[in-house]
């Protein structure tokens, strides 16, 4: 198949982006949540009140508790050790290397995964502020154990005398999003027949949460639906995987037919 009926293989690869730039960016975006997320702290009163109501409607929709997920984990010491310290070591560092590996290998799919993550994160920052969440380890009705206090290691303080984090930013859980949004980026950025495996991070991380009594099941409900809004905005970009083989290619032949009617109008312009 000649040029002509595949102009997509002929675009250049998309510019990778200047790397002072994104790290200001990326560095930049991050300040600004961490400052926004220290804005909705000190609503207590609020965000008990809002679990309340959480963990009532997840009663009223039976989504399973979360205590099924936590029992699990209990089963051992060294389980509920190691689902602590994933919590606590895997969220950022996956992420930053998700974004970098896409930036070195995949520059038009880290353009579309920053602007999709930025997008999802804008979006859980207003609803930190507008709608604040005590964590189910913080509610009593729960009747779950903080399990970072009690089996470590636990990223978390006294809310009290813990000025450094915003615990009352339960819903949307941005562990899930952002772990749901580096496995689809990911799958769309490569093309391994294994690739889908990439799922199970997001599934592990669910299970993390939930097990750990960081989030409810509806704090990864709603992360999911505000990145599959991102997702339905900001396009992903055509994979070119053919076009990067373009060189290592030999050209293809023309077809019998095709050589004799180039010839033939060879020989009528000559003829005139």
């Amino acid at each position: 198949m000649n040029a002509r009926t595949e102009p997509s293989e002929t675009k250049t690869a998309t510019a990778r982006p200047p790397l002072v730039r994104e790290l200001l960016l990326v560095a930049g975006l991050f300040l600004v949540y961490k400052f926004g997320r220290q804005l909705a702290t000190g609503h207590t009163a609020e965000a008990f009140r809002n679990s309340d109501r959480v963990w009532d409607l997840e009663r009223t929709l039976q989504l399973p508790g979360e205590s099924s997920v936590q029992n699990l984990l209990l089963h051992g010491d060294t389980l509920i050790h190691l689902a602590n310290t994933y919590y606590a070591t895997v969220h950022f560092p996956a992420t930053v290397a998700f974004l970098v590996w896409l930036y070195l290998r995949r520059p038009a799919h880290y353009v579309w995964a920053r602007r999709v993550l930025a997008a999802v994160t804008a979006a859980a920052l207003v609803v930190h502020l507008t709608f604040p969440l005590a964590p189910p380890r913080m509610l009593a009705a729960t009747g779950l154990l903080d399990t970072g206090q009690i089996y470590g290691p636990s990223v978390y303080g006294s809310p009290q005398t813990d000025h450094l984090s915003n615990q009352f930013a339960a819903m949307p859980s941005l562990h899930f999003g952002w772990a749901l949004m580096v496995a689809i980026g990911l799958i769309a950025a490569t093309r391994s027949r294994l690739r889908r495996l990439w799922l199970l991070h997001p599934l592990l991380t669910l299970l993390v949460i939930v097990g750990t009594a960081n989030h409810y099941w509806l704090d990864a409900i709603v992360a999911t639906a505000m990145l599959g809004i991102a997702l339905a905005v900001i396009k992903p970009p055509r994979h070119t995987a053919t076009a990067a083989r373009r060189g290592t290619e030999k050209p293809v032949p023309a077809a019998r037919g095709e050589a004799a009617v180039d010839d033939e109008s060879a020989l009528v312009g000559a003829a005139r």
